[in-house]
């Protein structure tokens, strides 16, 4: 049996021969020199600039999404592509910056069902081939690029350190997956096409709400400037007019004003994710964009695709060694991925389920557990060693 020891070694050796592996291999080479991915006959074309220096664990990086959508000709998102290349990009100190392409030209331009692959095999190269930081990849963007925030971003929070929203509108997504991944909302006070002033208030009160009922979890900070339209300034190094109190003023009207740092990159760059959390809150409803993305984990759990719907909860407590699945609506479908340092591999692991059962579980360390792993996400932080199928 493999000891821990031997687990990390065996890990740090994985890695690095996947690293030289993608740095050899012809395609990727084409993909990194050309700025272009493709899935299948679909697309991602991205402009992409190194600035500064590598910070401690390797480049931040900016992910910032256009505006445009749904326009009637290519020529509209071609040219928010173009100024997406340098909106936010003087904000950026150290970090790689990166703005994609929509894949199409449509209101989910950032959002199609072929553009969540792509997000992984894009974030896996910049680690690769750039040094990124993967505890340090944020997602910004501003009107159809704040749609795709609030659609990515709850979808692959595990991915991401910290997201800002612009001038976007939800389309009724879940936040729920946001509970170790903070949130920035902004608007213009006078935003009105697609009520998306409103809208973004009441998606300050579900981040609220979320947070009353999860302490610890779902920061988030929500800026409606004050009689801007839909543009108004979250790249600017002045203080912005914001609103006080979003929620009187959504219920009454009432217009109060202070002056905040609204900058963008200033709020993503305080963050840094926290890979291996010890509780994991899973909306798996919003599997409803991921049938092209060969993912089944979220952060630590694995759930099978087929399942795409209902909530799942569960929580580490190193000191008892054990695991509590405190919501389980897959019907025992849960697999928990584990390596050490989240749970003591070498003693038997308790697991509780709701209603109070418990089962005795006993780890082995696999080396086919780790290839697995590592090629499902290509992040070193996701390599596991063991895998405990929970059961009903």
């Amino acid at each position: 049996m493999m000891n821990s020891e031997q687990a990390q070694a065996c890990v740090k050796d994985l890695w690095e021969e996947h690293c030289k592996k993608l740095r050899e291999d012809p395609k990727r080479q084409k993909e990194v020199e050309e700025q272009c991915i493709f899935f299948g006959d679909v697309r991602m074309k991205y402009g992409l600039e190194v600035i500064g220096e590598p910070e401690e664990g390797g480049y931040p990086v900016y992910i910032a999404l256009h505006g445009g959508g749904g326009a009637p000709f290519p020529d509209i998102n071609n040219q928010q592509w173009a100024h997406m290349a340098i909106y936010y990009k003087d904000s950026v100190k150290s970090g790689i910056y990166v703005n994609p392409r929509g894949v199409r030209d449509t209101w989910d331009t950032h959002a199609n069902l072929e553009s969540y692959p792509l997000y992984d095999r894009l974030i896996e190269n910049l680690i690769v081939f750039y040094g990124a930081d993967p505890n340090r990849i944020y997602l910004l963007g501003f009107s159809a690029g704040g749609d795709g925030v609030y659609l990515v971003g709850p979808r692959m929070a595990d991915r991401f350190a910290a997201l800002h929203m612009s001038a976007g509108h939800p389309n009724k997504g879940s936040l729920v997956n946001l509970y170790h991944t903070p949130i920035q909302l902004q608007v213009g006070m006078n935003d009105f096409a697609y009520d998306r002033n409103h809208e973004t208030v009441r998606y300050q009160m579900v981040l609220d709400r979320l947070e009353k009922e999860n302490p610890d979890g779902y920061t988030h900070n929500v800026y409606v400037h004050v009689d801007k339209p839909h543009n108004f300034r979250d790249n600017s190094q002045e203080l912005q007019q914001v609103m006080i109190d979003n929620l009187t003023w959504l219920h009454t009207g009432l217009v109060t004003r202070r002056t905040v740092d609204s900058n963008a990159v200033h709020f993503l760059r305080e963050f840094t994710r926290q890979p291996l959390p010890k509780r994991v809150i899973w909306d798996l409803d919003t599997r409803d964009r991921l049938t092209d993305r060969a993912v089944d984990s979220f952060y630590w759990v694995k759930i099978p695709h087929k399942v795409a719907e209902g909530t799942v909860i569960l929580r580490l407590e190193a000191e008892e060694n054990r695991i509590v699945v405190e919501r389980d609506d897959t019907g025992g479908k849960i697999t928990v991925l584990l390596r050490d340092g989240m749970l003591d591999l070498d003693r038997p692991v308790t697991v509780e389920y709701p209603g109070g059962q418990t089962k005795i579980f006993h780890t082995d360390r696999s080396e086919a557990t780790m290839r697995e792993t590592l090629a499902e996400r290509g992040d070193p932080n996701y390599i596991f060693s063991s895998s405990l199928e929970l059961g009903a």
